[in-house]
């Protein structure tokens, strides 16, 4: 753990040990401005990557170099802040033993209760986080803690995680397996225990994400079996019981428990809690007293001082910096001073929802070699927005794409287990080192995992199928939650249906085959067709009407430009392959490969549901 430098202005309470109510003490390090001894409005971050280190996205657009934690604590506490940041349980200076996700409602209800109680607390606490950080505040607030006056949840906050997070439409998201390996050899057991540690990097993770189910003790995370256990425990809970309906999981599930007090839910159209953050808006915005702020960027999980996310460029408007605040420092400043303080400042949240629409660039390259895609915020009223027309696009069996209704036909499409499709950016946090996240033109490319063949188009796959529209007459705007409503079949006892949002660039001297642009995605594994809580083989060759959700996103199509929609039936590693067996996650099945099928006609109106924001006048 880093030593706590000294910090001008700012007098620190080192090594506080918060008492939990099994026991337990939890390490916190308490910042309040010198001279003044309360009592004071607290912010309270909690964190599982040590209070006193140092997170990538703290940085601003005019300071790339990221700040650290301390640093920034003693900035609210020259502000008249106490800034309370806390180890979770088991992580660095706190005691007890770390499971991801577990104990975290209880335990910021506890901090909570023991906060107040201290004499430089004036009883108000803001909470503050990004990611993790934004996952313990929701879990806490489903308990309603002492206290709780104003809350930031940046880039995650579950609406549901068994939805959205750790599964995705009954498959599991594989980013827990590289979050879990680079987590275990920074764990405090890790650092403490060479053996341990060597043992964790002996092991390459790429070699394990096509290894489905692991075994106990024949796993990468042999060495920290806390980890291991986490992860099979994960993979083995594919119905949506209980355990998944805990605070610590599912915020909506406790809406009526839900604090009242005012929330911003920040995401980005490229991060994985995207519709975590729409969900959570939609709902507490509805039955909170509030206010509930919602902020959708066009970046990857937490840069939100960046311009471009992947290989596309969004433009100078696209940072949050200097375009809704200052910097990202003076946007939660000025939340909490409202709410806290009671200063009457400037609002940059004055609408109830501040969001990036993607589109309307030069689709050229940019002098760093980017995908020049432009956007712009827009202030609106609610999510989904006024207005919006939600229009019903017809799959075609010649592979079009449209508002017509077509004639009878299908297409077919091959699942092989042993090569699936791989996955080219997306929604996607802790890939690293076998995935990457943000926007890409749908080709295998090198560095991203399961690039077996430069250049290859995606759409040139034989399990790939393409719908796409007429070049656009007109631009197009979509904006809002998106489903897909689709009739398919299949030769297994199960399989998975993934589809992807694509707009389609036209040729142009830049990108002379045109650059096809991933906006977003979904995935269900047909074995949940009918429900989450009692999963049901599929019978090979009856026809089934499922609905699939994919993440939301906010983009303009061009005039010329066409939509697509991808469908096949693996994105992976993203997302843990379907062997087709039908066998339960986490038990060993042999893999087969099936042949699915999607049906359109009349009785089979196979469609893609998209939010179209009618053209507003300038």
């Amino acid at each position: 753990m880093t030593d706590l430098p000294h910090l001008p202005g700012v007098r620190i309470l080192r090594d506080v040990m918060i008492p939990m109510r099994d026991g337990v003490s939890l390490a916190a390090d308490v910042y309040l401005p010198e001279g003044d001894e309360g009592p004071l409005p607290v912010l309270l971050e909690r964190t599982p990557y040590d209070r006193r280190g140092t997170n990538h996205a703290d940085r601003s657009a005019a300071d790339p170099t990221p700040r650290s934690k301390p640093a920034i604590a003693a900035e609210f506490a020259q502000d008249g802040y106490a800034y309370v940041l806390v180890d979770c349980r088991g992580r660095y200076g706190s005691e007890g033993v770390f499971t991801k996700y577990a104990n975290e409602a209880e335990d910021g209800f506890d901090v909570m209760g023991w906060l107040v109680q201290q004499p430089w607390c004036d009883g108000r606490i803001g909470t503050l986080g990004l990611s993790y950080g934004a996952h313990v505040q929701a879990a806490a607030a489903c308990l309603n803690p002492p206290g709780l006056r104003a809350m930031f949840m940046d880039s995650g906050g579950f609406s549901s995680a068994f939805h959205s997070g750790v599964r995705q439409g009954g498959a599991f998201e594989l980013k827990q397996l590289t979050w879990a390996m680079k987590h275990a050899r920074l764990s405090p057991l890790s650092q403490d225990d060479p053996a341990r540690l060597e043992a964790l990097n002996a092991q390459d993770v790429r070699d394990w994400m096509a290894v489905n189910p692991w075994r106990p003790g024949r796993t990468p995370l042999a060495a920290a079996p806390e980890y291991d256990a986490f992860i099979r425990d994960m993979w083995r809970r594919e119905t949506f019981d209980d355990f998944w309906r805990a605070p610590d999981f599912c915020a909506a599930c406790h809406e009526g428990g839900f604090t009242d007090a005012p929330m911003v839910f920040m995401s980005s159209w490229y991060d994985p809690y995207a519709l975590s953050a729409t969900e959570n808006y939609a709902r507490f915005s509805r039955s909170k007293a509030g206010p509930v702020k919602l902020v959708m960027g066009p970046w990857t999980h937490g840069q939100r001082s960046v311009r471009h996310a992947g290989d596309v460029d969004f433009g100078p408007a696209a940072t949050l910096d200097g375009n809704l605040a200052p910097d990202y420092l003076a946007l939660r400043r000025a939340w909490f001073d409202c709410w806290l303080k009671g200063r009457v400042a400037p609002d940059a949240l004055a609408a109830p929802v501040n969001l990036f629409v993607m589109g309307g660039g030069s689709g050229l390259r940019t002098a760093e070699g980017r995908l020049d895609h432009g956007g712009r915020w827009r202030a609106e009223a609610g999510w989904p927005l006024p207005g919006t027309v939600f229009t019903d696009f017809h799959l075609h069996a010649d592979g079009g794409l449209s508002t017509e209704a077509p004639p009878p036909g299908e297409r077919s499409w091959r699942h092989d287990p042993a090569d699936p499709v791989p996955t080219i950016g997306g929604a996607i946090a802790s890939g690293a080192p076998v995935m990457a996240a943000g926007g890409y033109d749908q080709r295998e490319t090198p560095g991203l995992f399961g690039a077996t063949v430069v250049g290859r188009a995606l759409s040139d796959r034989d399990d790939v199928l393409t719908f796409e529209t007429a070049p656009l007459t007109a631009a197009v705007e979509v904006t809002g939650p998106i489903t897909a409503r689709l009739w398919v079949s299949s030769s297994a006892l199960d399989t998975d249906v993934t589809v992807k949002l694509v707009d389609v660039y036209p040729p142009n001297p830049d990108h002379p085959e045109g650059y096809a642009l991933n906006l977003t995605h979904g995935v269900l594994r047909l074995r949940f067709r009918d429900s989450f809580a009692a999963p049901r083989p599929l019978v090979p060759g009856e026809v089934y009407d499922v609905e699939i959700q994919l993440f939301p996103t906010s983009n303009l199509f061009a005039a010329g430009h066409r939509i697509r929609l991808d469908v096949a039936s693996s994105n992976f590693p993203h997302f843990d392959v379907n062997p087709g067996s039908g066998a339960p996650a986490g038990e060993a099945s042999g893999a087969v490969v099936a042949i699915n099928r999607i049906h359109t006609g009349p009785t089979c109106l196979s469609r893609l549901v998209l939010p179209i924001v009618p053209a507003r006048g300038s």
